[in-house]
């Protein structure tokens, strides 16, 4: 097993050791949603866009947020009785009684397959206290995503004024809550079984995702609809390496309409290699030598893209101001942050590369360390 040691401060190295080939593009499908999107799940990249940044009602999408909460508010298998005045929502539902058994894992399933309201309800009373409190909550993670156009006022997708979000928001707050392994996990299934009740007893749960089995490579994501909002949809597909997010708001030809946009836009993007540095290395202190060598978990990583112009990746190294003699070959030092346009990519892990002994002579090695201390605040106070 790797042993784990203290490792350096983030700096930003910008890297262009970019390989690929120019995709030639397709025409654009004509689609009947009001707004839409499609995004690569690896960059955030726009690859279609369509009204993208117009604030609309998103119905039951909305509950791809409260999902993450959920997921990341801890605890999901803890049982525990749903709050009574919570479950008394009108619309979709998982079927929740008063007096019910559940785990906030069940709450996620019964939000992300039959987009009950019930579950959403249950879910942020048992994580706030209240749904007004909840919304808080919501409305601080998406400002802390970035997402510009988006405002939550209830965590079920039921309409509240000012509640709404854009089709290109939609997509990073999806891209998001991908990068959750249970949340991955759960939207991409058809039909799942599980246990709650009072008595807790077995039963399934339909996803209301048709799309799940119309296209190829389609493993999530949520479907929302109330009068206002009309029909939306939230997918994600990978196919050949190549994986997206497609976002449609207001469209009342959402099946049909997600397949034409993949089948473009799979003919427009495409994948790169992007090669990772190879000439990375940290201060050490106490040691036989002043650097450490490290090198990446991988070489190299896939991203999809758009066929347009590049910018540089963005490569930033992340840690704590020193490693410490000694370090042996293989020890945890760090992670490398690939980025592009802004948007994190990939977390690469960083391992030493070499062995480093511990300097004998001690005070050599405090000076060592003071010097590097009054290096780093020379170049503090000089920005």
């Amino acid at each position: 097993m790797k042993r784990s040691v203290a490792v350096f401060s983030s700096f930003i190295i910008v890297f262009s050791n970019i390989c690929g080939t120019t995709a030639f593009g397709a025409e654009p499908p004509e689609i009947s949603a009001k707004a839409a999107v499609v995004i690569s799940a690896d960059t955030g990249e726009v690859i279609y866009a369509h009204n993208a940044a117009e604030k609309l009602p998103m119905a039951s999408t909305t509950k791809i947020m409260t999902t993450l909460l959920c997921l990341e508010s801890g605890g999901l298998y803890d049982e525990f009785t749903v709050d009574s005045e919570a479950i008394k929502v009108e619309g979709s539902s998982m079927g929740l009684r008063e007096g019910d058994t559940v785990t906030k894992y069940a709450l996620c399933c019964g939000m992300l397959l039959p987009s009950g309201n019930d579950a959403a309800n249950a879910a942020a009373v048992k994580i706030s206290g209240s749904i007004e409190k909840f919304a808080e909550l919501m409305n601080e993670r998406a400002r802390e995503m970035g997402l510009s156009k988006t405002y939550f006022v209830t965590p079920s997708g039921l309409e509240g004024e000012g509640h709404g979000s854009s089709a290109a928001d939609m997509a990073l707050l999806a891209r998001e809550a991908l990068k959750n392994d249970i949340f991955r996990e759960i939207c991409s299934q058809t039909s799942l079984k599980l246990r709650f009740g009072d008595p807790p007893y077995e039963r399934w749960l339909k996803n209301t995702n048709k799309l799940l089995t119309m296209y190829d490579g389609v493993y999530g994501v949520k479907t929302g609809f109330t009068d206002e909002a009309g029909r939306c949809l939230v997918s994600a597909c990978e196919r050949g390496g190549i994986d997206l997010i497609c976002v449609t708001l207001n469209d009342r030809n959402d099946w049909n309409d997600h397949i034409a946009l993949y089948d473009y836009s799979f003919q427009t993007a495409r994948t790169l290699e992007v090669r990772l540095p190879e000439d990375i290395s940290a201060d050490i202190v106490g040691g036989s030598s002043e650097k450490l060598h490290l090198t990446p978990e991988k070489t190299a990583v896939s991203v999809t893209t758009a066929a347009g112009d590049l910018s540089d990746f963005g490569f930033t190294v992340i840690g704590q101001p020193f490693l410490y003699a000694p370090v042996i070959a293989g020890d945890d030092a760090g992670k490398l942050r690939i980025s592009y346009m802004g948007r994190e990519v990939e977390t690469v892990p960083l391992y030493a590369a070499e062995d480093i002994s511990v300097e004998n002579n001690k005070s050599a090695g405090r000076k060592g360390l003071l010097a590097k201390i009054k290096e780093n605040l020379g170049r503090f106070f000089s920005l």
